[in-house]
């Protein structure tokens, strides 16, 4: 009990400290007063503070904008820990390896735009900044891969987590995740516009102000997933949960697990589902949701997502550990208001469907919302249709079936 009530002591003492470095008290008094509760803070006391502060109404946003505060007040407390860490998941098994992996090749990629650009800065034309040029559009390339990194912890690490009740961390992360991305188009936007071999002092400016931030953003968020999310994904994770994890790193769409309700039907002598109309193998089922012009994500009464289709036409990626994960927290922080109005809207009554449409690499993507409702008008959940209709846009006169031709 006593253990309990120190911790829950220290957590109170953490919370206060967080709240103040929010109310604008500096990072060296408050390196003062942390004393000797350095040496007892890790990873995960970290991020419950975080949640608890968010269950508290503290905005996540409010969290992502300090982030980078917190971390360098607990810096010192991680390093002295990482000779002491928690009971390691096995290193053969450990599918976190890969994620590291690609930690330290980003590291490297920043480490040598950071050169780049300091020649660059320092070089006004000639041959030498056409050669700085080319390299750092190369490894621009390079460090644009970070994307597919950041998915995957918010496709597959992050459902898991959320099982246990850490959603504040995430979202904080997820946060960061989108201001990063959109300073990386911003930076090809600036790449892109250097003419020949001539700096200009615009780019300097730009290299000063969106450059650099960014290339420091990704280091610290690198440090972030090292010394806190690791960890603590290691301290809540059973090892079911890693076998798991490990298939869909490798494969998001790889089957990790199998339920199936169907029954037998006599008719067809097989195991089949008897619907509205007709009677169709889960096979079957499969097949027709797979091969639809469309993808579609079923989101149940619940807010849980139940299914979602594994097709040719999918455009947002989707990890099999999306499934029973609030759909809330498939969307960027930034739009989970605007997800649970439109689910508050469908539950209500007050509407039926919600459209958008947005322009995402070159194609124009239609995005649908449907409330499902059951015969008795009871909300069962909500359907989502997304399409790739740049080529529909573009349709003029008729095609008829007469008009097929092999």
């Amino acid at each position: 009990m006593s253990e309990l009530n120190n911790r829950e002591q220290r957590q109170e003492t953490l919370k206060g400290i967080i709240k103040d470095l929010h109310g604008g008290v500096s990072t060296d008094e408050i390196k003062v007063r942390f004393g000797e509760l350095l040496d007892q803070v890790g990873p995960t006391e970290i991020a419950d503070i975080e949640q608890s502060l968010i269950n508290e109404g503290l905005a996540v946003e409010e969290i992502q904008k300090l982030c980078d505060i917190h971390v360098a007040v607990f810096k010192e407390s991680l390093e002295k820990q990482k000779v002491a860490e928690i009971e390691q998941v096995q290193e053969d098994q450990d599918p976190l390896q890969e994620l590291q992996k690609d930690n330290q090749r980003f590291t490297k990629v920043v480490q040598d735009i950071q050169q780049l650009v300091k020649k660059i800065g320092a070089t006004e034309s000639g041959a030498d900044l056409g050669t700085y040029l080319e390299d750092w559009k190369s490894k621009h390339q390079e460090l644009l891969e970070v994307e597919q990194h950041y998915s995957r912890k918010e496709n597959i690490l992050f459902p898991y987590l959320e099982r246990y009740g850490i959603t504040g961390p995430p979202s904080v992360m997820w946060g960061i995740h989108d201001e990063i991305r959109a300073a990386l188009k911003k930076i090809t936007v600036v790449i892109q516009s250097v003419q020949g071999n001539v700096a200009s002092p615009q780019l300097s400016v730009e290299i000063d102000n969106v450059v650099l931030p960014t290339l420091n953003s990704i280091s610290e968020m690198i440090y972030k997933e090292e010394n806190i999310l690791f960890p603590m994904c290691k301290d809540k994770l059973n090892k079911d949960e890693w076998a798991e994890i490990k298939v869909q790193l490798k494969d998001p769409f790889a089957t990790v697990y199998k339920t199936r309700d169907v029954q037998d039907s006599p008719s067809s002598g097989s195991t089949s589902i008897d619907l509205d109309i007709g009677v169709l193998t889960p096979e079957q089922i499969n097949l027709l949701l797979t091969h639809l012009p469309v993808d579609v994500t079923f989101v149940d009464e619940n807010d849980e997502v139940r299914f979602f289709s594994n097709g040719p036409e999918r455009i947002f990626e989707r990890a099999r550990a999306v499934i029973g994960r609030k759909v809330q927290f498939c969307h960027p922080p930034n739009s989970m208001g605007i997800v649970e109005q439109i689910l508050q809207d469908f539950r209500s009554g007050k509407k039926d469907s919600a459209d958008f449409w947005i322009d995402m690499k070159g194609k124009k993507i239609y995005i649908r919302y449907f409330a499902v409702r059951d015969e008795e008008g009871t909300y069962r959940g909500t359907l989502e249709v997304s399409q790739n209709i740049t080529e529909i846009q573009a349709l003029t006169g008729e095609k008829r079936i007469y008009d097929y031709s092999n």
